[in-house]
């Protein structure tokens, strides 16, 4: 029994710790950033003192949970700048990861915040954003990028993706998946106005409250 506890101990810490970020990930898509620490830790089945155990901050439960999301990033962009059609890879890079933040609002707001105490996930999206900034350079060298475009509009659009509201998860990936074809277009030196993607049922916004 003594020589197994320790084997034992280990396999229910790191039990916890997949408990937690699965939790996690689950209230980050559906609800955001803003989920109260203890809350996670109720939905993982652990107590506060054993999720602060594991992730001293929020900083680092982020960081730890949309680690496989900012490799999909890092992954969508490194596809982009390999593409022979610099266009076409401009074009896929905002197409795919317009998807990737619409299955999950809060990488969306991880990967537009700073994390201080996250200094490996603020470097992924420095890099992801940096290499965009190439791939734009050369899509404007084909003369199919409009000339005026910098790296701060497609932040912005990457923020209004994330406004999305639908009806359905898969409603989101629809809606999102038209709105990055109306922003290609909008990006465009010459606009073809091809056929966008089907629109998607949006949720209603919510009323806003008055005092």
């Amino acid at each position: 029994m003594t020589d197994r506890l320790p084997h034992t101990l280990r396999s229910d810490a790191l039990d916890n710790r997949e408990r937690i970020l699965d939790a996690a990930r689950a209230v980050f898509a559906a609800e955001g950033l803003n989920v109260p620490m203890r809350e996670i830790a109720r939905r993982a089945g652990v107590g506060p003192a054993t999720l602060y155990r594991r992730f001293p901050t929020k900083q680092m439960l982020v960081t730890e949970a949309f680690t496989d999301q900012m490799r999909a990033c890092q992954t969508i962009v490194d596809e982009g700048l390999a593409d022979a059609d610099p266009w076409h890879g401009f074009c896929l890079v905002i197409e795919k990861i317009c998807e990737l933040h619409a299955r999950d609002r809060g990488f969306t707001t991880a990967f537009m915040s700073t994390f201080p105490d996250a200094m490996d996930f603020a470097a992924n999206r420095e890099y992801a954003l940096n290499s965009i900034a190439v791939l734009a350079r050369r899509a404007k060298g084909t003369g199919h990028l409009r000339p005026d475009f910098v790296l701060d509009d497609l932040i912005l659009m990457f923020m209004a993706n994330s406004g999305i509201q639908a009806t359905s998860p898969a409603a989101q990936v629809a809606a999102s998946r038209r709105f990055a074809a109306l922003a290609i277009q909008a990006f465009q030196a010459s606009p073809k106005h091809s056929p966008l993607p089907p629109a998607a049922r949006l949720a209603p916004a919510a009323p806003r409250k008055t005092t």
